[in-house]
């Protein structure tokens, strides 16, 4: 009998290490002093290749300037990002371009992000300039047909201009031109939020192909909880900047351990009105606390039901709840799960037989 074969998972393509992120605002006031906002604290995750991460979290958690951190279009303040091992944040301008041959976004609004005076053609074809310019002007214009294709849009579209598409179609566009130099990676930055929802379903298959199709790693940002469940491998929970519950998708959407993700998904919208009636709700009080001037400790303290004196006086850091789960909870995991429960508003279904 011969001896079982064990296979080695993948080395990390791309390994984030301690990333912050901060910009300088004024205070208020005319003689007051500048005061730096922290909009990514301390990150730091690994994603292997054919790999889609979902990064969620509310408005103004870091969600966006993390992607963009990552990718170098707004430099990080500290830590590392190593592409490859090859680190990103050590490269010099012309090193980091010829690097971004391999790395590409896809931006949330999609009008906005194309160039009204360009065709469709130009639109797409710009970053293979840039990334291949010795590749003559008749294999560029083949290669952006080609990708068009890909995407489902027509060749006689080639010559037309952004404004006399669709939203959906200019998110096309957008793709088209992120996938042209064959990239590795693609940060998708909310790309279907500012979509009808018939639309956004459309999209998100397209992702997935192009994903199967090409071997594409993807970085997916979206406040979206049912459009993260369905394309994401793992789940990436920001808060303030930071990583509050990072996991599986099995484990952050059936076994929340932070208390933050729970309330996440217990307001996320269930299509079942039979099912959304006997559905315990966690309803947060207030508003996110302010980058400026976070609270001491824990900084979901101020919205969390369970929080006790421990958490304004120690900032929890990532622990493992499970294999390949962790969360930054002094009560992470079932004592969480169990103190949630407690707390939860009662269903629809309780209240009418009150």
């Amino acid at each position: 009998m011969s001896d079982p074969v064990h296979t080695t998972p993948p080395a990390p393509i791309l390994d984030v290490r301690n990333l912050s992120t901060s910009f300088s605002v004024k205070g208020k006031g005319l003689f007051s002093r500048r005061l730096q906002l922290k909009a990514v604290d301390d990150v730091s995750f690994t994603l292997r290749e054919g790999e889609t991460l979902g990064i969620v979290g509310e408005s103004g958690c870091g969600k966006s300037t993390l992607g963009r951190s990552i990718l170098r279009l707004i430099e990080p303040s500290a830590g590392r990002v190593v592409w490859q091992g090859r680190s990103l944040t050590d490269l010099a301008p012309a090193e980091m371009r010829a690097a971004r041959r391999d790395l590409s976004i896809i931006f949330q609004d999609p009008i906005a992000s194309l160039d009204p005076r360009m065709t469709v053609g130009d639109i797409i074809d710009e970053p293979l300039r840039v990334a291949e310019p010795t590749l003559p002007k008749a294999e560029r214009r083949a290669r952006v047909q080609t990708v068009m294709g890909e995407v489902g849009l027509v060749p006689e579209m080639i010559n037309r201009y952004p404004h006399e598409f669709s939203g959906g179609q200019a998110q096309r566009i957008g793709i088209a031109r992120a996938i042209v130099t064959e990239p590795k990676l693609i940060v998708c930055d909310e790309p279907v939020s500012a979509l009808d929802v018939s639309i956004q379903a459309q999209i998100v298959n397209l992702l997935a192909d192009l994903r199967r199709r090409r071997g594409l790693t993807l970085i997916f940002i979206s406040h979206d909880l049912s459009v993260v469940r369905l394309v994401s491998d793992r789940i990436l929970v920001l808060y303030l900047g930071r990583i509050v519950e990072m996991g599986a998708r099995a484990d952050v959407f059936e076994r929340p351990a932070h208390p933050y993700a729970r309330a996440l998904l217990s307001a996320a919208p269930i299509p079942d009105p039979r099912i959304a009636r006997h559905r315990k709700r966690l309803v947060l009080v207030g508003d996110p606390p302010s980058p400026i001037n976070p609270p001491s400790g824990c900084a979901f303290r101020t919205r969390c039901p369970i929080a006790e004196a421990i958490c304004a006086a120690e900032r929890p850091e990532l622990r493992a709840v499970a294999s390949g789960h962790e969360a930054a909870c002094h009560f992470a995991g079932e004592e969480a799960a169990r103190r949630m429960r407690a707390k939860e508003a009662p269903t629809l279904a309780e209240v009418a037989l009150a």
